[in-house]
């Protein structure tokens, strides 16, 4: 008896533990079944307000109370179509469907989302579906109706694709992927046929699109970095596969790409900052490496020919005039016109200036850097009939200072009028004027840039008020003294002039 009576005691125990228990959960889930009501009432609210994050935080909730409950997967769907989020959305469709098959409202939308996804044959069930309950059922008559000539549309595309008739393809698709925009595939055929005509930007502007409608999408990301770097475009490559390798550090192709690409940046930033800074030799050696690192891509290979021809102007115009034809080769633009133009200049070659300036403004008749250049390139020509101190010295228009002083020197002790008698004194006198009048131009900032602009500074006819006075002439003032200056020199109209 007492063993019986202990095991009665104890089943009776556990009896009013469960039973208890029962009353705390029914307690919960009316609690629960009221919270639900709460964050469903809430959800609707922010979806009215176009509140769409806060209206799927309260769907979360509600979903996370009940999941048996099929409106609050159904409200959910709305809201993650509504962000743009339509694979989540067709699985919260597909558990509405599961929960309730016959939710109409359900598969209509199911069966429009199925179309924008490019899934006709799946959509053409669930529509089918619809219209055998509703058959006046709107959107899902003129959903129907449209699959058939869509999935002929879709074929003609391929084909279209297939036999190079990339036009037409293009033409087809805009229509196709109006219907079906969250379709990769179709926008993928499309940006295969941007591509094959040449329309990079359109290729670029469809396969970012696929990024975002395919998760971890390496693949795009790489593709996009390829078509930036083909128009020449290495910041932009290198920000898109650094996109790829967050999503796979390992991935071997993105990486070696990574490496090409950085190294080209690099390079093309060096040389533009170099170029800023008037560092030629820099700037060239920099524009070297990216030829040396990329000696296919054309519009890679451009940006080095771009640098290589502005940089040159200033060190060796000859190289430059050949990168600059380079570079135009590529492109045909003003703006290489006008470099190709200052080149010319640089190398004293004003009649090609000029008609590199001209065909700039063939192109665009309003650029102001060709209408100047014209002028100067013409003022220029005109100034090589008569004295051109350059010329004088035997110097490079991009000669430095201390190159123009050397010259100097070197022809101004050679033609010191001390050295000659007669006849020969007076040409002596002529030159030795000519080489001093040449070294105050070019060692002066001032009047070295007017006359690179065409305006000599020491003729009293383009320089009415200038250096001279009105109609001056500081050459006829000019008397030599033997030995006048220590190292020899001479003086006259209060110039001073010296070698050593």
């Amino acid at each position: 008896m007492t063993l019986f009576g202990s095991l009665h005691r104890t089943i009776y125990s556990l009896w009013l533990f469960l039973a208890s228990l029962d009353l705390r959960l029914s307690e919960v889930e009316c609690t629960s079944a009221a919270e639900i009501d709460r964050h469903l009432e809430m959800g609707v609210q922010m979806l009215a307000k176009g509140q769409l994050h806060d209206a799927l935080s309260h769907f979360h909730a509600a979903i996370d109370g009940d999941p048996s409950n099929y409106l609050s997967y159904y409200r959910r769907a709305t809201v993650y179509l509504a962000l743009g989020r339509s694979r989540t959305g067709l699985q919260d469709l597909d558990e509405v469907i599961r929960l309730k098959p016959d939710f109409t409202a359900a598969r209509a939308q199911r069966g429009g989302v199925l179309v924008k996804l490019g899934r006709l044959e799946e959509a053409h069930i669930d529509l089918e579906n619809v219209l055998r309950k509703e058959p006046t059922h709107e959107e899902a008559n003129r959903l129907y109706v449209m699959i058939e000539p869509l999935k002929r549309e879709v074929l003609e595309a391929y084909s279209s694709v297939r036999t190079g008739r990339y036009h037409q393809a293009t033409l087809l698709l805009k229509g196709i992927i109006e219907k079906c925009p969250w379709d990769a595939s179709l926008r993928e055929l499309r940006a295969e046929a941007y591509e094959a005509v040449g329309d990079i930007m359109s290729a670029i502007a469809d396969v970012r699109v696929i990024t975002k409608l395919v998760q971890d999408n390496t693949e795009g990301y790489m593709r996009l970095s390829n078509l930036y770097y083909s128009i020449g475009d290495v910041e932009q490559s290198l920000s898109e596969i650094r996109e790829c390798l967050k999503l796979d550090p390992d991935h071997k192709e993105c990486f070696q790409f990574y490496k090409k690409v950085k190294k080209v940046n690099k390079f093309n930033n060096d040389a533009q900052e170099q170029l800023n800074n008037k560092e030629y030799e820099e700037c060239i050696a920099s524009a070297n490496k990216i030829l040396r690192d990329e000696p296919e891509e054309e519009e890679v290979r451009f940006l080095a020919y771009d640098k290589l021809c502005q940089c040159n102007t200033h060190v060796t115009p000859n190289q430059a005039i050949t990168f600059c034809q380079k570079a135009l080769n590529i492109k045909e633009e003003p703006r290489l016109y006008c470099e190709m133009a200052d080149a010319n200049i640089a190398d004293e070659m004003f009649d090609e200036a000029v008609r590199y300036f001209q065909k700039a403004l063939d192109i665009d008749e309003n650029l102001q850097r060709a209408k100047e250049g014209l002028e100067r390139a013409q003022k220029l020509k005109k100034q090589a009939s008569k004295r051109d101190y350059y010329k004088i010295l035997g110097v490079r228009r991009t000669a430095n200072k201390k190159e123009i002083s050397k010259a100097y020197r070197s022809l101004a002790q050679k033609w010191h009028p001390d050295h000659y008698d007669g006849e020969e004194k007076k040409k002596a006198e002529k030159m030795f004027i000519d080489i001093a009048a040449a070294k105050e131009v070019l060692t002066d900032d001032e009047m070295r840039a007017k006359f690179d602009n065409g305006e000599d500074p020491l003729d009293p006819e383009q320089q009415q008020g200038g250096p001279g006075g009105h109609g001056f002439n500081p050459f006829q003032h000019f008397h030599f003294h033997h030995g006048g200056f220590p190292g020899g020199g001479f003086q006259g109209g209060g110039f001073k002039f010296h070698f050593n």
